[in-house]
């Protein structure tokens, strides 16, 4: 077979390496890819939202199967333009993305089906916001309806911070349109972690639970970012509480988008809260999250692409999972999230056993060496037994290296090993 994946980040490259490693498939491309993941799959050199240029790629390559990545081609109707041209894609179409692409419409989802979610309120106007929010207590969460790169969430823990990210996202369009509405929400509390699964229809199969590293700093301080970091398992979140959220959670908002002439197909991925009535839904997200898959891809045993083509077909298969734990460090710009330093020369990463590397923003120079392009610059993630293993090996990586002009967050996955150590 002859796989299409679409996008050009860190997400995309764990994909290619994943797919590239099934024997149903003879090449991997990847539209348009960076120059870090040459090694685990063919560039193409076309933009995500250059619909007509991939999908002409894909019937003159015959390609077999298109996955795609990023959240902003799946709402700009990329998977419905490769359906219409007779290509099969793994993805949901733009009506069916919009749970991720516009989160009054996800709430809404919620509400009327009754799935767990933090109690909100939806507004377009300032003053009718002040006035809901002086009746909420604090902390609370602020959130931009649309796609604002991960940054569009301020959790305020003071009335004024919540009154100037109203300000901010609705009198000076900070974000854009996405912000053109906003969502005001009841801060939930407990355990944050991730739930991803693929799905086709009605039919859901979940992925491992990941938990991600929201904030720049260590200590989970700092502005709201893309994400730092993640690992894998997740020890604290008991097989029956990913069960419970299969059943009140995901399986509910497949029915419904199905019930709405929506059908999803694709990776629906829930960020959830396990707070003390049992999981609630924090966020929708159409595709496969980034960190989180450069953390899980490394652990499934199982053929992805036979997976997927199963599912396709109506078939769920068992996944099988390494048992091991895996930690990954993002290494971003200075000054990320809110400025980044671009041109930043990598270093030469020689590979070593059970850690690897997923390069999301990186460009070559003319020596042809890797340089920074700004933001998320690349993930080194480590494997071990323990997590204590895993994290040494990715931070024992890291140290080898002179990052100038970059940084990391020094303490991914530290909460689960004191966990385990107050056990």
């Amino acid at each position: 077979m002859k796989v299409l994946v679409v996008g050009r980040g860190g997400r995309e490259h764990a994909l290619c390496d994943k797919i590239g490693s099934s024997p149903l498939v003879s090449q991997v491309y990847v539209a348009p890819g960076n120059p870090g993941m040459s090694r685990v799959a063919k560039l193409v050199p076309f933009s995500e939202r250059d619909h007509e240029k991939l999908v002409s790629f894909a019937q003159r390559q015959g390609i077999d199967l298109v996955i795609v990545g990023p959240e902003q081609p799946l709402l700009d109707g990329l998977v419905d333009r490769l359906q219409e041209a007779g290509i099969r894609v793994f993805g949901p179409t733009k009506e069916a993305a919009e749970i991720e692409g516009s989160k009054a419409f996800a709430k809404k989802i919620m509400l009327d089906n009754g799935i767990p979610t933090a109690h909100y309120g939806v507004f377009h106007d300032y003053t009718q916001a002040k006035q809901y929010l002086d009746q909420c207590p604090i902390p609370i969460v602020i959130k931009a309806d649309g796609l604002a790169a991960g940054k569009g969430v301020v959790v305020a823990e003071t009335r004024a911070i919540a009154e100037q990210a109203l300000r901010e996202m609705l009198v000076e369009e900070k974000f854009g349109k996405a912000s053109q509405q906003v969502v005001i929400e009841e801060f939930l509390e407990g355990e944050e972690f991730s739930l991803m699964a693929l799905v086709h229809h009605e039919h859901v199969i979940p992925l491992e639970v990941v938990q991600d590293h929201k904030r720049a700093y260590d200590g989970d301080l700092g502005p709201n970012t893309g994400g730092m970091g993640a690992y894998s398992p997740v020890p604290q979140i008991p097989s029956e509480v990913v069960d419970e959220a299969m059943t009140t959670i995901l399986q509910p908002t497949v029915w419904a988008l199905k019930s709405m002439g929506r059908p999803f197909t694709g990776v629906l991925y829930a960020g959830l809260m396990l707070t003390r009535e049992g999981p609630k839904v924090i966020e929708f997200n159409a595709r496969f999250g980034d960190p989180e898959t450069q953390v899980l891809l490394p652990r499934l045993e199982s053929d992805l692409v036979e997976v997927i083509l199963a599912l396709l077909e109506g078939e769920l298969l068992e996944l099988t999972w390494d048992e091991q734990a895996m930690v990954g460090v993002v290494v971003a710009s200075q000054g990320y999230p809110e400025t980044s330093i671009q041109g930043t020369l990598l270093p030469r990463f020689e590979s070593q056993d059970d850690v690897y590397i997923c390069y999301s923003g990186v460009a070559e120079d003319d020596s042809g060496q890797l340089v920074s392009t700004g933001g998320r610059v690349l993930l080194v993630g480590g494997m071990g037994k323990t997590f204590q293993q895993a994290q040494e090996k990715a931070y024992g990586f890291l140290a080898q290296h002179r990052l100038a002009g970059l940084f990391y967050r020094k303490d991914i996955a530290r909460n689960v090993m004191e966990r385990a150590v107050s056990k």
